[in-house]
């Protein structure tokens, strides 16, 4: 029950912070406008609460190194992997199965898919560093305090709730876009082929008769 209490807690943290953290970032560096950094329609960022996780449990295993200097290396090399890996997976879910982008890098170099690139990368690193030195050591202490005091678990609990059924909805919203544009596809096919049956054919069919006369 603890482990649970723990875990649901990192998530709703990283999924809350990660929206504000992306809804600033799409503000004032790339898309220079307000917008719903994600998929759900609910303030929260389910990517960012599994980059919490791993940011979490990797910054807390103990290697058992002995040099101080290669111990934090390791952790930080291994968080920037991670949370690379972690993009990947979520892009690729989004992209394959739910035929959604939520964020392009293809015209970066060295991308795969347009999914991950170098450069992201070495931002996750960046961030990887500055949660493992400056934000582990407190989040590690409200964890804690969380984990004790568990009434307050009734409001995480609320949280995750919420998010279940803002991704049931907004999956079902987006089957019912998806089917749409779909739909929209296949009539605009059909008067195409129409339109062509009616004027391209008949117009082809009198220059061929002006040729023979």
């Amino acid at each position: 029950m603890k482990y649970l209490v723990i875990a649901s807690t990192l998530f709703v943290i990283g999924s809350l912070f990660g929206w504000v953290l992306e809804l600033f970032f799409r503000r004032f560096v790339s898309q220079k406008r307000w917008m719903n950094p994600g998929f759900l329609v609910g303030p929260y960022l389910p990517i960012y609460g599994f980059g919490v996780l791993c940011l979490y449990a990797v910054s807390n295993i103990s290697f058992g190194i002995e040099a101080q200097w290669l111990d934090i290396i390791i952790h930080i090399l291994l968080i920037g992997v991670l949370m690379t890996v972690v993009e990947f997976i979520a892009g690729l879910i989004f992209i394959k199965g739910l035929k959604v982008k939520l964020w392009d890098y293809s015209k970066r170099k060295g991308n795969i898919l347009g999914i991950i690139c170098p450069s992201f990368s070495l931002a996750w690193l960046a961030v990887g560093s500055i949660y493992f030195f400056f934000i582990n050591p407190y989040l590690v202490q409200v964890i804690d305090w969380i984990s004790e005091n568990l009434i307050y678990t009734y409001f995480i609990g609320g949280v995750v709730g919420a998010m279940i059924v803002d991704f049931a909805y907004s999956l079902h919203l987006g089957l019912k876009v998806k089917q749409f544009a779909e739909l929209s596809n296949q009539r605009f096919d059909m008067i195409k082929k129409e339109l062509r049956k009616r004027l391209v054919l008949p117009m082809k069919k009198d220059a061929q008769a002006v040729k023979e006369n």
